[in-house]
């Protein structure tokens, strides 16, 4: 994916896209691969990064949702087990199994959770990851070394799927490329243009790099902004209600020592009634998530003080060795964009998963809702009400079997290219070339240099941000490790970028502001 390639394929076009998406996180892209899949012109805008918001800051699971199930949501969690299965099939360079245990402190607790994780296994059908048991005592603290021992009675394991969550919407972007569609980072819609009849019939964009104004027709615009697609709407109808409520999740990062060996903790009742993970991932420990509902959606939302202290005092009565504030190497916060309930409830954590379509008068068609593990069927659902509404061939979708781009079997999930899939050939490439492309740029993370030249000619990041957030996702696993390589990075993207060193110095004044937000004060 090249950025300038794709400006000049906007450019160039002067008749109507088929589908014009705003919105580059999960359900957008989601869309742009399933339309353009279809054979339908497709062009994709977002205003920031891929994956800026709520799709980068999840808890790296691919699951049914077990707390769905205690709901009796059963609908969706067929769903999301059966779209579970597909990933792994489709993206298996990108997910991987992995078991969860449940310890147990409890007579009462092996049967009652013993029964409902059964109850999972036969909702996920021919699309099981593996079945469920119970485990004795060893063999809890042989799977879960660093669990508390007092009063621990044993354990039931179940299993789930991982995943790395802006890995897999960079591979669908390219996905969507492969197909045809075109896709702009850094676009942000200004405007919904509207026809005579009052119908959405195109947007108007900015570059955000040039300046430039672009009119842009379309027979169908997708609103597909997340946790912002409330402020798309009004750009149409200026007085529509939000159909958001936003709830706010933060997970915690720790050193691999906390969580030693190759197996999740699952807690599904904490204090408060949430569930609660401790997961390996990247070779360290992240534990979350919180579910508070605020008032507005941001970018960068901060960690509330009493979701550190939740997540610390409850992970402290499980784990042997008791986090402290001092251990957590970062922080990060998302929103979820959970549509509004008519119901009594005013948790959040009460809200249903379940994705919305919603057209309002203007003729926009906005998807909200739902959560990544559905990204596949919501994308169907949402392009097959484009094509009733745009008057578009109705063409079926094939995203059931399409391999997702970079699609390898039997990738070492230990080393850090594997999430490349079959891009890591390239990668190795690079290094092989340039002997200082192969080195490491931080001694406490993974990465290479020969990544950063493959983020900004391959993967469109732009910014320091891109990647050190997303195309690689240093600053989620050791914010000072990203702050301490962040000049390093920087001068590698500017020789790519062809900018000098006023680029370099605004980036690196930009990145250390937004590093410091992932540290504990």
């Amino acid at each position: 994916m090249n950025r300038q390639a794709m400006l000049a394929r906007v450019n160039a076009r002067s008749t109507p896209w088929d589908i014009v998406v705003i919105g580059g996180g999960a359900t957008g892209v989601g869309v742009a691969v399933d339309a353009a899949n279809r054979g339908f012109d497709v062009l994709l805008l977002e205003r920031m990064d891929f994956g800026s918001a709520t799709s980068s800051r999840s808890t790296k699971l691919v699951h049914g949702g077990v707390r769905y199930l205690e709901q009796g949501n059963v609908s969706l969690v067929m769903e999301a087990l059966k779209e579970r299965g597909l990933l792994r099939q489709n993206a298996p360079h990108l997910v991987h199994d992995l078991g969860f245990v449940v310890p147990n402190y409890s007579w009462w607790e092996a049967p009652f959770y013993g029964i409902g994780m059964k109850v999972y296994d036969l909702l996920a059908g021919k699309y099981g990851f593996g079945k469920s048991r119970l485990l004795s005592r060893e063999e809890t603290l042989e799977r879960l070394p660093t669990i508390q021992t007092n009063g621990l009675r044993g354990g039931v394991i179940y299993f789930d799927g991982q995943f790395d969550d802006t890995r897999l919407l960079i591979h669908l972007a390219a996905t969507a490329a492969d197909q045809g569609a075109v896709l702009l980072n850094y676009a942000p819609v200004v405007e919904i243009t509207r026809g005579a009849d009052g119908f959405a019939d195109g947007v108007i964009a900015i570059d955000s790099e040039s300046g430039q104004r672009m009119t842009i027709p379309a027979h169908v615009v997708v609103n597909a902004a997340g946790i912002f697609a409330d402020d798309v709407r009004r750009l149409a109808e200026p007085e529509v209600q939000s159909m958001i409520a936003p709830s706010q999740g933060i997970h915690l990062v720790f050193e691999r020592s906390f969580l030693r060996g190759n197996t999740a903790i699952m807690v599904p009742h904490t204090s408060d009634g949430r569930v609660l993970f401790a997961i390996p991932w990247h070779e360290h420990t992240v534990v979350g998530t919180t579910d508070t509902p605020i008032q507005e959606p941001s970018y960068n939302p901060l960690p509330l003080e009493e979701e550190i202290q939740f997540i610390l005092d409850t992970a402290a009565q499980y784990l042997s060795r008791p986090p402290q504030r001092s251990d957590v190497l970062s922080v990060y916060v998302g929103i979820r964009p959970l549509v509004k309930s008519n119901g009594a409830s005013d948790k959040t954590s009460a809200l249903s998963r379940d994705h919305t379509i919603h057209i309002d008068n203007s003729g926009l068609l906005t998807i909200v809702g739902g959560k990544w593990t559905t990204y596949r069927h919501m994308a169907e659902d949402c392009v097959n009400h484009a094509i009733t509404l745009g008057e578009l061939p109705d063409v079926p979708s094939t995203t059931h079997d399409l391999r997702i781009h970079g699609y390898k079997q039997d990738v070492d999930s230990l080393n850090s290219l594997g999430v490349y899939g079959s891009d890591g050939e390239a990668i190795l490439a690079l290094a092989a070339a340039d002997e200082r492309l192969g080195q490491p740029l931080h001694p406490a993370l993974p990465y290479i240099a020969a990544e950063v030249i493959w983020g900004v000619r391959q993967e469109m990041a732009r910014t320091l941000d891109d990647m050190l957030s997303r195309r690689t996702r240093a600053l989620f696993l050791n914010a000072r490790a990203a702050m301490e390589m962040a000049p390093a990075v920087a001068k590698l993207m500017a020789q790519e970028l062809g900018v000098g060193q006023d680029w370099i110095e605004q980036q690196l004044h930009q990145f250390n502001d937004l590093a410091r937000k992932y540290l504990l004060p």
